[in-house]
């Protein structure tokens, strides 16, 4: 990391610490030049592992595109797209893992998207498991009926 002061690239950490439970990592810096002392702040990055195997980083935008597609005509406010997608994000960072694969994404937005909205849960299932037939389709029915029983 380059010193601030010096513009130097060799310093050392003297103190690091985990902020917003575990999503920011403050790193209290030593350079070894000027030895004057800098802090520096990282947000741990949130890796999504595709099924072809590429990595790029968490986006809360794709959570929002994809849900907005499945919500589109239904009476569902701009500020819920972003509050589910915060709350998916969220969740993926509660397990710990720095890198998950993609349909563990995807589990993390059926849940919130069924209380959100049911048809738009059915229309963005259909798509996540891959309905084949109409039978795909009514036993998710039923079994949202199910849930709303209980």
């Amino acid at each position: 990391m380059r010193c601030p002061f010096c513009r130097n690239s060799d310093s050392r950490v003297v103190d690091s610490r985990e902020v917003d439970e575990g999503q920011v990592i403050r790193r209290r810096r030593s350079c070894s030049s000027c030895g004057r002392r800098f802090t520096t702040v990282e947000e741990a990055i949130l890796a999504v592992v595709k099924r072809s195997g590429v990595t790029e980083p968490f986006s809360r935008d794709k959570v929002v595109t994809g849900v907005r597609r499945a919500c589109q005509g239904r009476p569902v406010d701009e500020d819920a797209f972003h509050l589910l997608a915060q709350s998916v994000e969220e969740s993926i960072r509660a397990t710990g893992c720095a890198e998950i694969p993609s349909h563990e994404v995807g589990l993390a937005i059926l849940g919130p998207l069924r209380d959100l909205d049911e048809v738009a849960y059915l229309r963005f299932a259909s798509v996540y498991r891959s309905f084949s037939s109409v039978e795909d389709f009514e036993k998710e029915i039923a079994d949202l009926r199910t849930a709303q029983q209980d």
